[in-house]
C-alpha cells in the first residue's frame, strides 16, 4: 500500500520538475530501494548509474507509474503523482527493447500516442513529420520496424516520445541492444536530441561511460541507496566513497590499504607506497584503517632522482588505443594501475619509478568514506 499524503498535499509549485521524496520500495522482505531523495530541474539530463540490482530500473518505473512505491512521494511538475496513472503522469517512457508495434509502419508508431490522444490527423501528421525529420528518419516513415537496424528502430521509439511533447522523458537503457559503435553514434544523437527539444531526461544506464559523456549530474547508485549525485567530473575526481571511486572510471581508481599512525607528533599515512598527505596534522580521525584512492592517470612515470619517487616492477603492458595500461608491483606486491600514453616505451619486467601527481591523494576512513582534506581541496 502507498504511503503518502493526499493528492491535496501538492505544492502549488515548484521549481523542479521531478521530486523523489523519502522513495521506499519493497518487494516482500526484500528493499530495492531505502529512502530515496532526489530533485530534478527542467531540462535537466540525470543518469541513475549503478550496477544490475541496485534500484535504479526500479526508481525509474516509480516516476513513470509502471511500479508503486511503498513509501514515500514522487512530485512530478510540482504536482503529487502517487495516485496519477502513468498516462496522466506527462512523462514518456523509452525502453531498451524499443516497444514498437511489429503491424504498423514507421509513420503510425510514432503517431499512434496522438492518435490514443484523440487528436486531429492534420496535426499528427505534422507531428511525425516534425519528429521524423529532427530524428533524420523520413525516408523510413513507410517501412515496418523489421525493415528497420536497431539504430533506426530506436529513432523510431524516441521519435514515438517526442510527438507527445512530454514533460520528461524516462531513459531505461536504451542503448544496450546496439553494438558498439552504433551505441557511440546513438549518444551523440541523444545529446543532439537533448539539446534541440530540451526536456528533462532521466536515463538509466549500466555504462559509465554512457553517464560521464551524457549527463549534467550523475545518480551513483547500490543497494537501493543513493552514493553520490554530482556533475560527471566531481563524481570521478571526488568519490564519496570507496564504491564510487571502484565503480566510476575505468580502469577503477587504485584503492591502497593503510594506517594512519602518529609518531613523534606527527601524523602519517603507512602503506605500499609512501605517500606526503597534507592536511593530516588537524585531522579529527583517529589513527587506525584506511585507505587511500589515486586514478590511473595521477600515477606518473618518473626518474630515478625524482623527490617523493618510489620503486615499482611492471607486471603488464596493456595497449588500449590512445593510452596503455600498466599494471606494476609496489611493495609487499600490491599491484597498481598507471595510464600512460602509446607513445611512452616500457617493457614488462622493467624497473621503473613512479611519482603521485599533486593533491591526487583521495583519503578514505574506515567505513570507506571519503574524508574531506581542506590542505588538498578533495
Amino acid at each position: 500500500m502507498t504511503t503518502a499524503s493526499s493528492p491535496s498535499a501538492a505544492p502549488a509549485a515548484s521549481k523542479y520538475a521531478i521530486e523523489i521524496l523519502s522513495v521506499t520500495k519493497r518487494y516482500g522482505r526484500i528493499t530495492a530501494l531505502d529512502g530515496v531523495d532526489l530533485d530534478i530541474e527542467p531540462g535537466e539530463f540525470v543518469v541513475l548509474l549503478g550496477p544490475s540490482g541496485c534500484g535504479k530500473s526500479t526508481l525509474l518505473k516509480i516516476i513513470a507509474g509502471l511500479e508503486d512505491l511503498t513509501e514515500g512521494e514522487v512530485y512530478i511538475g510540482g504536482r503529487l503523482a502517487n495516485y496519477l496513472k502513468p498516462s496522466a503522469r506527462d512523462v514518456a517512457m523509452v525502453f531498451q527493447n524499443y516497444a514498437l508495434y511489429p503491424h504498423m509502419t514507421v509513420r503510425t508508431n510514432i503517431g499512434f500516442p496522438l492518435k490514443m490522444a484523440g487528436r486531429p490527423k492534420p496535426e499528427i501528421e505534422r507531428e511525425v513529420a516534425a519528429a521524423a525529420t529532427l530524428l533524420q528518419i523520413t525516408s523510413e516513415l513507410d517501412k515496418y520496424p523489421d525493415e528497420l537496424s536497431g539504430g533506426q528502430r530506436q529513432r523510431v521509439a524516441l521519435g514515438r516520445a517526442i510527438v507527445r511533447q512530454p514533460l520528461a522523458f524516462l531513459m531505461d537503457e536504451p542503448l544496450s541492444n546496439l553494438d558498439a559503435l552504433l551505441r557511440v553514434q546513438m549518444r551523440s544523437e541523444l545529446l543532439r536530441l537533448h539539446k534541440r527539444v530540451g526536456r528533462t531526461t532521466v536515463y538509466v544506464t549500466h555504462d559509465q561511460i554512457e553517464a560521464m559523456t551524457m549527463a549534467d549530474r550523475v545518480v551513483v547508485m547500490r543497494a537501493g541507496l543513493i552514493q553520490q549525485i554530482g556533475p560527471p567530473d566531481e563524481v570521478y575526481r571526488r568519490p564519496a566513497n570507496r564504491f564510487v571511486a571502484s565503480f566510476v572510471g575505468s580502469p577503477p581508481m587504485n584503492i591502497l590499504e593503510g594506517r594512519l599512525e602518529t609518531a613523534d607528533g606527527r601524523r602519517r599515512f603507512v602503506g605500499p607506497i609512501p605517500v606526503d598527505i597534507p592536511g593530516l596534522a588537524g585531522l579529527a580521525l583517529a589513527d587506525g584503517p584506511v585507505a587511500i584512492g589515486i586514478r590511473s592517470e595521477e600515477l606518473l612515470l618518473a626518474g630515478p632522482s625524482t623527490p617523493g619517487a618510489f620503486p615499482a616492477v611492471i607486471e603488464l603492458v596493456e595497449p588500449v588505443g590512445a593510452d596503455i595500461f600498466l599494471a606494476a608491483a609496489v611493495e609487499g606486491g600490491t599491484i597498481v594501475t598507471i595510464r600512460v600514453d602509446s607513445e611512452t616505451k616500457v617493457s614488462e619486467g622493467e624497473n621503473v619509478q613512479i611519482q603521485i601527481a599533486p593533491g591526487a591523494t583521495r583519503l578514505f576512513d574506515e567505513r570507506g568514506d571519503r574524508v574531506r582534506l581542506a590542505a588538498d581541496g578533495q
